[in-house]
Protein backbone atom coordinates (compact mmCIF):
# COMPACT_ATOMS: atom_id res chain seq x y z
CA UNK A 1 0.00 0.00 0.00
CA UNK A 2 3.01 2.30 0.68
CA UNK A 3 4.52 1.62 -2.39
CA UNK A 4 1.26 2.11 -4.00
CA UNK A 5 1.15 5.60 -2.60
CA UNK A 6 4.59 6.71 -3.45
CA UNK A 7 3.73 5.04 -7.12
CA UNK A 8 0.76 7.52 -7.30
CA UNK A 9 2.29 10.48 -5.87
CA UNK A 10 5.56 10.12 -7.85
CA UNK A 11 3.08 10.02 -10.87
CA UNK A 12 0.92 12.81 -9.54
CA UNK A 13 4.00 15.10 -9.08
CA UNK A 14 5.41 14.00 -12.33
CA UNK A 15 2.06 15.11 -14.54
CA UNK A 16 1.89 18.30 -12.17
CA UNK A 17 5.64 19.02 -13.38
CA UNK A 18 4.76 18.54 -17.14
CA UNK A 19 1.88 20.56 -17.00
CA UNK A 20 3.53 23.61 -15.27
CA UNK A 21 6.25 23.11 -17.77
CA UNK A 22 3.59 23.11 -20.93
CA UNK A 23 2.18 25.92 -19.09
CA UNK A 24 5.20 27.60 -18.93
CA UNK A 25 6.46 26.47 -22.60
CA UNK A 26 2.95 27.82 -23.89
CA UNK A 27 3.29 31.22 -22.18
CA UNK A 28 6.52 31.84 -23.79
CA UNK A 29 5.50 31.32 -27.09
CA UNK A 30 2.50 33.36 -26.94
CA UNK A 31 4.54 35.89 -25.80
CA UNK A 32 7.29 35.47 -28.40
CA UNK A 33 4.09 35.43 -31.15
CA UNK A 34 3.37 38.91 -29.14
CA UNK A 35 7.06 39.80 -29.66
CA UNK A 36 7.02 39.00 -33.27
CA UNK A 37 3.57 40.83 -34.02
CA UNK A 38 4.55 43.94 -32.08
CA UNK A 39 7.92 44.62 -34.07
CA UNK A 40 6.52 43.43 -37.96
CA UNK A 41 3.64 45.09 -37.42
CA UNK A 42 3.81 48.36 -35.35
CA UNK A 43 7.65 48.76 -34.00
CA UNK A 44 9.49 47.78 -37.38
CA UNK A 45 7.18 49.93 -39.29
CA UNK A 46 7.44 53.03 -37.88
CA UNK A 47 10.89 53.05 -37.74
CA UNK A 48 11.10 52.06 -40.97
CA UNK A 49 8.89 54.94 -41.91
CA UNK A 50 10.78 57.55 -39.36
CA UNK A 51 13.84 56.73 -40.95
CA UNK A 52 12.66 57.38 -44.29
CA UNK A 53 11.05 60.54 -43.69
CA UNK A 54 14.89 61.45 -41.73
CA UNK A 55 16.76 60.73 -44.68
CA UNK A 56 13.90 62.54 -47.16
CA UNK A 57 14.12 65.57 -44.88
CA UNK A 58 18.18 65.47 -44.68
CA UNK A 59 17.57 65.13 -49.04
CA UNK A 60 15.61 67.97 -49.11
CA UNK A 61 17.72 69.99 -46.87
CA UNK A 62 20.83 69.08 -48.71
CA UNK A 63 19.50 69.76 -52.10
CA UNK A 64 17.37 72.77 -51.37
CA UNK A 65 20.18 74.49 -49.03
CA UNK A 66 21.44 77.85 -49.21
CA UNK A 67 24.48 79.14 -50.02
CA UNK A 68 25.54 79.22 -46.69
CA UNK A 69 24.06 75.44 -46.38
CA UNK A 70 21.59 75.80 -43.93
CA UNK A 71 18.32 74.94 -44.70
CA UNK A 72 15.82 77.70 -45.93
CA UNK A 73 13.71 76.98 -42.53
CA UNK A 74 16.90 77.14 -40.45
CA UNK A 75 17.17 80.93 -41.36
CA UNK A 76 15.83 83.95 -39.01
CA UNK A 77 14.80 85.34 -42.75
CA UNK A 78 12.01 84.17 -44.19
CA UNK A 79 12.27 81.35 -47.22
CA UNK A 80 11.27 83.00 -50.55
CA UNK A 81 8.63 81.67 -52.78
CA UNK A 82 10.41 79.52 -54.81
CA UNK A 83 11.70 77.69 -51.52
CA UNK A 84 8.14 77.39 -50.50
CA UNK A 85 6.55 76.11 -53.72
CA UNK A 86 9.98 73.47 -53.49
CA UNK A 87 8.91 72.47 -49.79
CA UNK A 88 5.48 72.14 -50.58
CA UNK A 89 6.07 69.75 -53.26
CA UNK A 90 8.80 67.44 -50.83
CA UNK A 91 5.85 68.05 -48.26
CA UNK A 92 2.70 66.75 -50.33
CA UNK A 93 4.89 63.92 -51.92
CA UNK A 94 7.10 62.68 -49.15
CA UNK A 95 6.57 64.30 -45.91
CA UNK A 96 3.15 64.21 -45.78
CA UNK A 97 1.96 60.23 -47.30
CA UNK A 98 5.06 59.38 -44.84
CA UNK A 99 3.37 60.62 -41.76
CA UNK A 100 -0.07 59.62 -43.06
CA UNK A 101 1.52 56.23 -42.83
CA UNK A 102 3.15 56.18 -39.42
CA UNK A 103 -0.25 57.35 -38.02
CA UNK A 104 -1.85 54.50 -39.64
CA UNK A 105 0.24 52.04 -38.17
CA UNK A 106 -0.19 54.18 -34.76
CA UNK A 107 -4.27 54.16 -35.22
CA UNK A 108 -4.69 51.20 -36.47
CA UNK A 109 -1.83 48.60 -34.40
CA UNK A 110 -2.22 50.87 -30.96
CA UNK A 111 -3.24 47.21 -29.30
CA UNK A 112 0.32 46.34 -30.19
CA UNK A 113 2.03 49.71 -27.94
CA UNK A 114 4.37 48.09 -25.12
CA UNK A 115 3.01 50.71 -22.40
CA UNK A 116 -0.45 50.66 -21.09
CA UNK A 117 -1.33 54.35 -22.45
CA UNK A 118 -0.93 55.78 -25.67
CA UNK A 119 2.42 57.48 -25.26
CA UNK A 120 2.57 61.37 -25.67
CA UNK A 121 4.95 61.37 -28.37
CA UNK A 122 2.34 58.88 -30.61
CA UNK A 123 -0.71 61.47 -30.11
CA UNK A 124 1.50 64.20 -31.17
CA UNK A 125 2.31 62.64 -34.40
CA UNK A 126 -1.04 61.71 -35.12
CA UNK A 127 -2.11 65.64 -34.21
CA UNK A 128 1.04 66.42 -36.30
CA UNK A 129 -0.56 64.62 -39.51
CA UNK A 130 -3.90 65.87 -38.92
CA UNK A 131 -2.04 69.38 -39.20
CA UNK A 132 -0.65 68.85 -42.23
CA UNK A 133 -4.29 67.95 -43.42
CA UNK A 134 -5.20 70.79 -42.88
CA UNK A 135 -2.48 72.51 -44.52
CA UNK A 136 -2.75 70.43 -47.73
CA UNK A 137 -6.57 71.09 -47.71
CA UNK A 138 -5.78 74.92 -48.17
CA UNK A 139 -2.91 74.46 -50.83
CA UNK A 140 -5.88 72.86 -52.58
CA UNK A 141 -8.03 75.88 -52.12
CA UNK A 142 -4.64 78.02 -53.77
CA UNK A 143 -4.38 79.30 -49.94
CA UNK A 144 -0.41 79.69 -49.57
CA UNK A 145 -0.01 81.54 -46.29
CA UNK A 146 0.72 78.07 -44.10
CA UNK A 147 3.45 75.77 -44.68
CA UNK A 148 3.84 74.09 -41.80
CA UNK A 149 1.24 71.48 -39.62
CA UNK A 150 -0.23 73.49 -36.70
CA UNK A 151 1.36 70.97 -34.64
CA UNK A 152 5.00 70.39 -34.51
CA UNK A 153 6.32 66.85 -35.35
CA UNK A 154 7.85 65.51 -32.27
CA UNK A 155 11.43 64.19 -33.87
CA UNK A 156 13.76 63.31 -30.56
CA UNK A 157 10.98 61.86 -29.12
CA UNK A 158 9.51 59.64 -32.01
CA UNK A 159 12.69 58.83 -33.16
CA UNK A 160 14.29 57.85 -29.47
CA UNK A 161 10.55 56.20 -28.45
CA UNK A 162 10.89 54.09 -31.69
CA UNK A 163 14.14 53.03 -31.43
CA UNK A 164 14.05 52.26 -28.17
CA UNK A 165 10.83 49.96 -28.05
CA UNK A 166 12.47 47.96 -30.97
CA UNK A 167 15.79 47.27 -29.31
CA UNK A 168 14.23 46.43 -25.88
CA UNK A 169 11.64 44.02 -28.53
CA UNK A 170 14.42 42.42 -30.48
CA UNK A 171 16.57 41.59 -27.08
CA UNK A 172 13.50 39.94 -25.76
CA UNK A 173 12.56 37.95 -29.18
CA UNK A 174 16.32 36.80 -29.19
CA UNK A 175 16.13 35.74 -25.25
CA UNK A 176 12.95 33.93 -26.02
CA UNK A 177 14.27 32.12 -29.10
CA UNK A 178 16.94 30.85 -26.91
CA UNK A 179 19.83 33.68 -28.23
CA UNK A 180 21.92 35.55 -26.30
CA UNK A 181 21.35 39.06 -25.57
CA UNK A 182 22.94 41.56 -27.63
Amino acid sequence: MIAALITVSIALAGYIATYLNGLRLAQRQERLVRITRQLAEFYGPLLAMEEVGLLSYAAFSERHSRPDGQSPFDHDGTPTDQELAEWRIWLSTVFIPNIKKMREIVVSKADLIIEAEMPPALIQLCAHAAGYEITAARWGEGDYRENFSAIPYPRLEISRYVRKSFRDLKREQNRLLGGRRP
